[in-house]
């Protein structure tokens, strides 16, 4: 197991992809602080025209609470985006990259394969959300944000990373669509989907049945009356992280890799 995790660890090491998920990871803390900077001052959103309406109409408030949940929300939706994509390269790259008989033939067992890349993903989904969280503190502290306490420092980092693990959790199913799809398409296309339904099915008040739609629920993204999705949302989350990784290391233990 060690040994496959180091593997992996090389292979991302290696990559672009951490460069360009952590890129996007601060654009999102950079466009959470630009929205900040709009709402303490409406004459302010008046002068940026059409982004400042745009900043107004995402709501919040411009304050420590307001920027923590405004970090909670994009790292449930954004971050399916930006998990999803590091599961998919972590399980399609050795189908594109036509590496994975090569993978197969070294003595480690397929099991221990699958679970070094889950949890070289997890950390990987972590470290992300960990810098989102530092991103916050430092941007928060240069507007000058009203509000701060350690009470509501612990509690918003405590929300962001609550949020960016359950997130992280879903993305192991796409790490499933890679592997059955063998390559990166298909898992993209499951990726888009999950992303389309979560957004339609938090809109008309069903997102607690769907586990994708959890975690920005619980953030607050579709208000406070649909932020209680209950244990069947919770359950549903667990289900679906945990039977993800049980039927990906049980499709790479009997599937075919020729």
């Amino acid at each position: 197991m060690a040994a496959a995790v180091h593997a992996e660890a090389l292979k991302l090491r290696r990559s672009r992809v951490p460069w360009a998920t952590a890129g996007a990871t601060v654009l999102i803390g950079l466009v959470g602080a630009f929205f900040m900077y709009v709402l303490e001052d409406p004459e302010r959103a008046r002068t940026l025209g059409l982004l400042g309406a745009k900043a107004q109409l995402a709501g919040g408030t411009a304050d420590w609470p307001g920027y923590f949940s405004l970090a909670a929300q994009t790292v449930a939706v954004g971050g399916l985006l930006i998990f999803g994509t590091a599961a998919i390269w972590l399980f399609g790259r050795e189908f594109s990259d036509r590496t994975v008989t090569d993978l197969l033939a070294v003595p480690t067992s397929r099991t221990a394969v699958v679970l070094a890349k889950l949890t070289l993903g997890l950390v990987w989904c972590a470290l992300l959300t960990l810098l989102l969280v530092a991103l916050v503190l430092v941007l928060g502290a240069l507007l000058g944000l009203p509000g701060w306490s350690s009470e509501t420092a612990a509690r918003g980092a405590g929300t962001v990373l609550g949020t960016g693990l359950l997130t992280a959790g879903l993305a192991a199913g796409y790490g499933l669509a890679a592997s059955v799809g063998r390559g990166y398409l298909p898992a993209v296309g499951v990726l888009f989907l999950t992303v389309l339904l979560a957004q339609v099915l938090a809109a008309v008040g069903h997102g607690r049945w769907f586990p994708w739609a959890v975690p920005a629920l619980l953030a607050g993204a579709a208000g406070p009356a649909q932020a209680g999705v209950g244990w069947v949302g919770l359950l549903g989350v667990g289900l679906v992280g945990l039977g993800s990784a049980a039927a990906t290391a049980l499709w790479w233990e009997r599937a075919d890799h020729r």
